[in-house]
């Protein structure tokens, strides 16, 4: 966050000195911030702003029609892979056999016959009682027939050996497939319903039932029901004695008993102008904000408290 200059050395003449020991801030938590992951209407708010929520409480709710839909063509398509597979996997029925046996026989019975009307023709032919084209004709009836019987003997080969493996691997990977598509159509429709993350405060609701919001939106915003931290501004003389893990004693404003907190963050860069484009002198008015953790001790404490740290000399 970017501070102006003017404002920043009008804060600084207001929290301390160049001499001064201690780091001004205010009492902060930690904030986690809920989203939309689909366009869609708010339709229902269950709890208002302000009150504590459970992890896992449902705090609001959006249009979840058109998912409800997505996830029904998603079983559906899922139902079907599957029925696919399982017939892949069992073979061809019994009746399906018997039919393909059925058709053969009535092929074999008609090559009989086709192959008996071209033996006569032959003889009529030798004895010129019919044309050429005649017994052509005969001949390539029987060989149409011929090939006929072979297909069908393949295909009831077929049924008999089973469907081959790399068919049912197929079949079992378009199941598989299926199956992961239904899964994320249903994540989809749960994330529809905005539950709490945390054990925490609901700190704001910036939508309104009714308003329909973009994929990305904010929605619920959670304030961590935790030990606050304090925000402070270290001035740029104390950077160095400023580490990640120290130990600092922390006043807080309208608070009698002192505590001591753990510095968790130091920011690398100060809040405003480089150092590098600074005189010595200016240089000691940067600041660079850190954070404090306070103690459980101080769980009850309210968010934006002023405080005081006392810095290393």
């Amino acid at each position: 966050m970017l501070i102006t200059a003017a404002a920043l050395t009008l804060l600084l003449s207001g929290c301390f000195s160049s001499d001064s020991h201690q780091a001004l801030g205010t009492l902060e938590r930690d904030r986690v911030t809920l989203t939309a992951t689909a366009s869609e209407l708010i339709t229902d708010i269950l709890i208002p702003e302000g009150n504590p929520v459970k992890t896992g409480q449902l705090i609001l709710k959006l249009d979840d029609r058109k998912q409800q839909a997505a996830v029904a063509a998603a079983l559906a398509e899922t139902e079907r892979a599957r029925a696919y597979f399982n017939e892949m996997v069992k073979g061809a029925r019994m009746e399906d056999i018997a039919a393909a046996r059925a058709s053969v026989g009535q092929i074999e019975a008609r090559l009989v016959d086709a192959d008996k009307t071209f033996q006569r023709n032959e003889v009529l032919l030798k004895r010129k009682l019919i044309s050429q084209s005649r017994l052509d004709q005969a001949r390539a009836d029987r060989d149409a027939l011929i090939a006929e019987k072979v297909n069908a003997n393949e295909k009831l080969l077929g049924l008999l050996n089973g469907n081959r493996p790399e068919a049912i691997e197929q079949a079992e990977a378009s199941m598989k497939k299926a199956l992961a598509n239904q899964f994320l159509e249903q994540r989809k429709l749960e994330d529809l319903s905005i539950y709490a993350t945390r054990d925490s405060w609901l700190d704001s609701l910036p939508r309104h039932q009714g308003e329909r919001v973009s994929a990305g939106s904010t929605l619920v915003i959670l304030l961590l029901n935790e030990a606050p931290y304090a925000r402070i501004y270290v001035p740029e003389p104390h950077k160095a004695a400023v580490h990640v893990g120290d130990h600092l004693t922390v006043h807080v404003d309208g608070v009698k008993k002192a505590f001591t907190g753990q510095v968790r963050w130091v920011s690398l860069d100060p809040a405003f102008t480089p150092h590098y484009a600074l005189n010595e002198r200016e240089r000691s008015r940067l600041v660079y904000m850190a954070e404090v953790q306070l103690p459980e001790t101080a769980a009850d404490l309210p968010s934006g408290l002023p405080v005081q740290v006392d810095l290393p000399l």
